[in-house]
């Protein structure tokens, strides 16, 4: 085995295996392989398109720490080089003289003295050579001396001033080198040597046989060993590798003794993620380890946070992986359960889904926020229903949401079914549907926070969690999707109709097992997927995500309330432009669900039997200012286009041709 250090940082190194080859067996040559060999990758692993982002991000990062760090000490660095040079000059000096007196020979004399008459001799002789060698000295000196005169006198002559400018930094180098104290550098370095030891294969290896599972103990026994599919590699912030463990052993098998392995491996919980890699084979383990605990990186901002839309039939980010990787969320055919202790992360997490879901111009927004603390304010802007607050009239607003989900939901039903074969692919709702908002088939995100407080309600509790578990169910199919978030997930605050088809669980740090199952599953504790191990305060944000696959860890992307405004006002600009501001946002919870725009166009008309968009939006914000008062041309063509209404170029009397729409055809798509 050898190492190789990885340019940029002299801490880090790579550790490259070169396992033995076993010895092939007699017959091997008679038989094909079983199966084809792993080959091992091309591109190194910290290169990978998945890596690769990481790799860089840490290299600049070292590199931009490193310029910040010296730089803010250069002038430091110059006076001290300086001081250094000068103090050098009379070292050289010091030692130029001692070299010429030939202190030595001075040795030699007493020597001769001290032996007595017999001495005298040698000890005139030795003066007598002092003397020669002193002259031969100072003559070669002071030649020296000469030519480097000679020297300086025509570099003044000839040499440029930048010539000069080396010679002078060359010169003080040189001469701080001889007058710079030993064991006391100028320049230290900007990063501090970890306290850890870099997980070499031996260290696994080791923290592997310390979990107790048999299978690796009778592995390690016989000699078999772990099978290492990839270096040990940097991989991004920490190092990763892949490895095979012995027959019999599983990658959930390791998940569960996570703590064991931390423990083994000398490095925090929170630095320390297994995972199985399933597409393999069950034994086949990805192993991460990180540089630092996780909860000492800094939240990273949402990624749309200042710019950006998202579209709710694609997915949209929601937070990052250990090795701060973005991990991708999806919202349409999909239902949310969120769930946390106090103070954990939770708020957070459901302003990102509330976020992703604000800027899609085509998704209404439905929000409850049960606690009354103003949490998810910022998003009354952009929702059709809006409601905060822990009174009974609050609690009954958000009861008769469910209730409504639960008719329009039906609605839907019917309005799919009555569409030909062809305008419904698959028999679910598209974005082109959803851009038709006649047909009303956009879709509609619910939002409940703090939702144990409607389902635990003494008089509407019951038939709440019936109506929500019916629009979980059956909704996905139409558009409608539920986001329930809650601190206190217990199997009264969150039944088993409620939670069964929830596709989207995402749970932060919980007091334990059965807190856990109820939000991600099942059996997920005891599978590894343990929230209860999170650290309350130290670990907010930090969660198990099971959405379309096993779960990961994931830590939410951070909006705090003043991110959330900004947002929120950018999405109502969006929407506003589009046409798609309605209820709460207009100031009108019950007209907006009923309102019809080819209706509201038609009564602008007046005797006109053609009109331009831009008239359109201006007699319609005048004539219903609490709806349209930010609609613009562009806005109401396309409505009108999505209403099957032709736009094109008509004339208005006394103006010019310009886009717009006829009467007649208005009339018709209302009849």
């Amino acid at each position: 085995m050898s190492t190789e250090p990885i340019p940029g940082d002299g801490n880090a190194e790579i550790i490259p295996l070169r396992p033995a080859a076993p010895a092939p067996h007699p017959a091997a040559k008679d038989r094909l392989p079983a199966a084809p060999a792993d080959r091992r990758p091309v591109i190194p692993a910290p290169l990978r398109r998945d890596n690769l982002s990481g790799t860089l991000a840490y290299a600049t990062g070292l590199a931009s720490h490193h310029a910040r760090y010296h730089g803010l000490r250069l002038p430091a660095y110059l006076v001290l080089y300086v001081w250094h040079a000068i103090r050098g000059l009379f070292v050289l000096g010091g030692r130029l003289l001692v070299w010429w007196h030939v202190p030595e020979l001075h040795n030699l004399v007493s020597l001769a003295v001290a032996t007595g008459r017999a001495g005298h001799h040698d000890a005139l002789n030795a003066l007598r050579e002092g003397k020669k060698t002193r002259a031969a000295r100072g003559r070669i000196i002071a030649v020296c001396a000469v030519l480097a005169l000679a020297v300086v006198i025509a570099g003044l002559i000839w040499l440029p001033w930048w010539a000069w400018a080396l010679v002078a930094v060359a010169l003080v180098l040189a001469l701080a080198r001889h007058g710079r104290p030993e064991g006391k550098p100028v320049i230290r370095s900007a990063v501090v040597a970890p306290q850890y030891q870099v997980p070499t294969p031996e260290i696994i290896t080791r923290a592997l046989g310390a979990l107790g599972i048999a299978g690796i103990n009778d592995a390690l026994r016989t000699g078999a060993g772990i099978g290492y599919v990839t270096d040990v590699h940097r991989d991004g912030d920490g190092w990763g590798t892949e490895l095979d463990l012995p027959h019999g052993v599983t990658a959930q098998m390791i998940l569960q003794r996570r703590a064991q392995l931390a423990s083994g491996l000398r490095r925090p919980l929170s630095a320390t993620w297994p995972e199985p890699v399933p597409a393999e084979h069950e034994g086949r383990l990805r192993l991460w380890i990180g540089f630092h605990d996780i909860s000492k990186l800094k939240p990273a901002a949402w990624p749309l946070a200042k710019a950006g839309t998202v579209d709710v039939f694609a997915g949209f980010p929601y937070g990052t992986d250990p090795r701060q990787r973005p991990v991708t969320a999806p919202i349409f055919e999909h239902n949310y359960l969120i769930g946390a202790q106090p103070g954990q992360g939770k708020t957070s997490a459901v302003r990102v889904v509330a976020s992703a879901v604000a800027l899609d111009p085509l998704a209404e927004m439905w929000v409850h926020e049960l606690a009354g603390k103003g949490d998810l304010e910022p998003y009354a802007r952009v929702a059709h229903r809006y409601v905060s607050g822990l009174d009974d009239d609050s609690i009954g607003y958000a009861a008769d949401s469910l209730s409504m989900l639960r008719r329009e939901l039906d609605t839907r039903s019917r309005k799919l079914k009555a569409l030909p074969r062809e305008a419904r692919p698959d028999g679910k709702i598209t974005r082109d549907m959803a851009r038709n908002r006649g047909q009303r088939l956009y879709p509609l995100v619910a939002i409940y926070d703090e939702v144990q407080n409607l389902f635990m309600h003494d008089r509407l509790g019951d038939q709440a969690k019936d109506d929500a578990g019916y629009v979980i169910r059956l909704g996905r199919a139409y558009g409608i999707v539920l986001v329930l978030a809650t601190q206190r997930p217990d199997a009264n605050s969150l039944p088993t109709a409620v939670t069964g088809n929830i596709s989207v669980r995402f749970c932060l740090k919980v007091p334990g097992q059965p807190e856990n199952d109820m939000i991600l599953g099942t059996s997920s504790y005891r599978n590894g997927y343990n929230s209860a191990a999170f650290r309350s305060g130290t670990d907010a944000g930090l969660g198990w995500l099971k959405a379309e696959a096993d779960p990961l860890i994931c830590r939410t992307y951070y909006i705090d309330l003043p991110a959330a405004e900004k947002i929120a006002e950018r999405a109502r600009v969006a929407r506003g432009q589009a046409g798609t501001l309605t209820g709460y946002a207009l100031g009108d919870d019950d007209q907006a669900e009923a309102r019809s725009f080819a209706a509201d166009v038609l009564s602008v008309f007046g005797d006109a039997a053609r009109l331009h968009t831009a008239s359109i939006a201006a007699r319609l914000a005048a004539a219903l200012p609490s709806v349209y008062a930010d609609i613009t041309p562009a806005a109401a063509a396309s409505q009108l286009r999505a209403l099957g209404v032709p736009v094109k170029n008509v004339r208005e009397p006394g103006k010019a041709p310009a886009p717009g729409c006829d009467r007649a055809a208005v009339e018709a798509v209302t009849r």
